[in-house]
């Protein structure tokens, strides 16, 4: 039985032109080399916003599936219940990136995903992008590439989570958001948390105290400088060595 999307009640919905032509993410979430009458096709499929409140649904697992997302502004985790009862964060998911893939192989969302803050997302049918991937190469292309991404990254969470000891863990996750907060034009050295120490160790697959730990041990060793949520990268070089078992 098809459920009701959760979207409708929880999400504020602007009939808005979206205009992927001239958004400034367009060079994260859209593929090189599209002409202008191919980026107006495009505009025309992406042609709402949405807007999530923190802590509200954007889905939930179960759902029917029939879009993605764009998200456009803001963060997002994604995280699925255990048998147990708790709940275990799988993904961060920020401005420039694409939520909802997980439902594509079974039609129903596999995982939730919860905005992190106030935030704001571009709707895309599922339905109407595969007809436009198969009119458009270029942008097929592109999908294809996304969808490989994904899974490198998962393959790249299963090899920290595998090989790696806590500290590794936590260096190798601030690297990253490093490293996705430069393509998107920010610092790479600074930048606020938008998830708990919670939500990172349940990411991470470590214990809350841990991961507080390894905080401190970071900041002692100079590494980088905390204040509650924001954080300071001091020695990238330190980071890095410490992923792979040097002294610096």
């Amino acid at each position: 039985m098809s459920q009701t999307h959760p979207v409708n009640q929880e999400v504020t919905l602007s009939v808005i032109k979206t205009a992927c032509s001239n958004c400034n993410l367009r060079e994260l979430c859209l593929p090189y080399g599209m002409s202008i009458d191919e980026l107006e096709r495009l505009d025309d499929l992406v042609s709402t916003r949405r807007r999530v409140k923190r802590g509200d649904h954007l889905y939930r697992a179960g759902e029917v599936f029939d879009a993605i997302y764009a998200i456009r502004s803001g963060f997002f985790k994604t995280d699925v219940l255990l048998e147990d009862g708790r709940d275990q964060v799988t993904g961060f998911q920020m401005a420039g990136e694409l939520l909802g893939l997980d439902g594509i192989s079974t039609e129903h969302h596999t995982c939730n995903a919860i905005a992190l803050e106030d935030s704001e997302i571009c709707a895309i049918p599922f339905s109407r992008l595969e007809v436009l991937s198969r009119e458009i190469h270029t942008l097929q292309h592109h999908f294809h590439k996304v969808m490989s991404r994904e899974i490198v990254r998962d393959h790249g969470v299963m090899m920290l989570l595998g090989t790696m000891r806590a500290e590794e863990r936590l260096a190798a996750f601030l690297l990253n958001l490093s490293q996705r907060f430069t393509a998107r034009g920010f610092s790479h050295a600074e930048f606020y948390l938008r998830m708990t120490r919670e939500e990172i160790g349940s990411y991470l697959g470590l214990k809350l105290e841990t991961v507080s730990r390894a905080f401190s041990r970071f900041q002692e060793e100079g590494h980088i400088a905390v204040q509650q949520k924001h954080i300071r990268i001091l020695n990238v070089n330190g980071l890095k060595a410490l992923m792979h078992h040097r002294a610096v």
